[in-house]
């Protein structure tokens, strides 16, 4: 699902919304998820999952073309790692 489509659902099923608030809605909701993860905070929606970023300290890589060495740099990645309710639903586990 894209963010158009998500914005289309909400929008279905709230007629109530006019399109437009619920795309600034869900615009807020990624921002404030992106500007928490910017400054290193985690971000944790309970029973869907948390957002966090970690550390990949630098090293030394490799070319897959030439085979040549490569320093790569330090960064940050994000990283989501799913809770139990989204888990379980994967799985076809109900409660």
């Amino acid at each position: 699902m894209i963010r158009s489509e998500l914005i289309a659902k909400i929008s279905e099923e709230n007629p109530h919304l006019f399109q437009r608030d619920v795309e600034k809605i869900v615009n807020t909701i990624f921002e404030e998820i992106i500007e928490a993860m910017a400054r290193g905070d985690r971000v944790e929606l309970r029973g869907f999952g948390a957002f966090s970023v970690k550390k990949r300290d630098a090293r030394t890589g490799r070319n897959p073309r030439t085979g040549d060495s490569v320093d790569v740099d330090e960064k940050h990645v994000p990283f989501f790692k799913t809770g139990k309710l989204l888990r379980d639903r994967l799985n076809g586990v109900t409660e």
